[in-house]
């Protein structure tokens, strides 16, 4: 795990996420990039100055955020994009090789009823880039106990697991499977993919009207660290997927959720 990228917006804790994913890297020896999220909307005149005057001010608000973390002798760099967010992150991962993007939830208050807000959802949504989401005010801790729960086992390519190999070595952590059968499920589902039975201690079947509420309950009887889930076509969010913004009454997680992309299998 070389890069990690911390996309920073408006947030005013969005140093905790930055220090959550700088505590990281510091254990894989990472380099930690971040970026400036932001929208420009204007008359198409001046529009070009616009975008020079919010690109200025957001790298300065890069800086001051940058200063807020203890950085524990990790490499912060500043990456920079023009024009469209997920355009800029393909960019940012075709040229340096992005690891993993870490970001915040919408928010942890009870009354809010987003998990995920629209640019965290495009992020997730349109790249193919592993995601971990923490909580906001999580003070990173080495994962013990990896939860991964999945309605399919199927996996074409073993490199889609890469991060929670990688996470699993670097920490001995022990990583249970929650195979949860939903109305519909087919013979095809039950089956699963030897490399997650290789790297698991043991895997556990359920039936649940959602996979989501499979994963809740399971999640109260483990007490896990983290949460890794897939999203691909059918799987896990397979609706919540379909949009931008998920809300919590759909997913909703009081740990970090690791998401492994698989909509190219």
């Amino acid at each position: 795990m070389k890069n990690i990228l911390v996309p920073i917006g408006t947030s005013p804790n969005a140093h905790e996420t930055l220090q959550y994913a700088v505590d990281l890297a510091a254990q894989f020896s990472s380099r930690v990039y971040v970026m400036e999220v932001f929208t420009v909307a204007g008359v198409s005149g001046s529009l070009i100055d616009i975008s020079a005057m919010v690109e200025k001010s957001g790298k300065e608000r890069l800086k001051e955020v940058i200063g807020k973390v203890d950085a524990k002798d990790v490499e912060i760099k500043i990456a920079t994009y023009k024009g469209d967010l997920i355009d800029g992150l393909k960019d940012i991962d075709r040229e340096i090789g992005i690891d993993l993007l870490v970001i915040a939830p919408r928010s942890n208050d009870i009354k809010e009823e987003l998990y995920l807000g629209h640019t965290s959802g495009r992020m997730i949504k349109r790249t193919d880039i592993p995601t971990l989401i923490v909580p906001k005010g999580t003070k990173f801790s080495p994962y013990k106990l990896i939860l991964t729960g999945f309605k399919s086992g199927i996996l074409k390519r073993k490199r889609i697991l890469n991060p929670l190999i990688e996470i699993k070595n670097k920490f001995q952590s022990e990583i249970q499977l929650l195979l949860v059968k939903t109305p519909g499920y087919t013979d095809k589902d039950l089956q699963v993919n030897t490399a997650l039975l290789d790297i698991s201690t043991t895997m556990t079947m359920a039936e649940h009207a959602t996979t989501y509420l499979g994963i809740l309950e399971h999640i109260q009887v483990v007490n896990p660290d983290l949460l890794c889930v897939f999203r691909r076509k059918r799987g896990v969010f397979m609706n919540l997927w379909e949009k931008n913004t998920i809300h919590k009454s759909e997913f909703s997680a009081k740990i970090p959720v690791l998401v492994l992309s698989v909509k190219k299998d």
